[in-house]
């Protein structure tokens, strides 16, 4: 038996979760029915959306934002966050634009959050 605070609507529900059988997966606590598929997934196969910052090749500004395109599978995101490291944006970067593709067969992408000019160039404050 596990508990914790829901995050699939702003009610906060304490579920407790419990593996029944194979597969199965008691929920109670909830108020509403995504407590129910939240906790089925928690238990199962918890997933994260995961923010980070990249190297870029600029000293103005030497990181950029990213994130998930869709929750990852939470057993990947400490090797995920290792191959950010490895990373190197050249700028000018546009916001939107997908990094990785596919990140290890997972069907997440990775994305710029932010729109950042070249080197040498003022944003302004506009």
């Amino acid at each position: 038996m596990t508990e914790f605070v829901c995050i699939a609507c702003p009610i906060g529900c304490m579920l407790t979760v419990e593996m029944k059988g194979e597969g199965e997966v008691s929920v109670t606590g909830n108020r509403c029915p995504k407590g129910a598929v939240y906790g089925r997934e928690e238990m199962i196969s918890p997933t994260r959306v995961v923010t980070a910052v990249v190297r870029t090749d600029s000293r103005a500004f030497p990181y950029i934002p990213v994130r998930t395109d869709k929750p990852l599978p939470r057993a990947l995101i400490t090797e995920f966050i290792g191959d950010l490291t490895q990373l190197l944006v050249r700028l000018p970067a546009k916001r939107g634009r997908v990094l990785i593709e596919d990140y290890r067969g997972s069907g997440v992408n990775v994305m710029l959050t932010r729109t950042l000019p070249p080197e040498g160039v003022s944003r302004g404050n506009s």
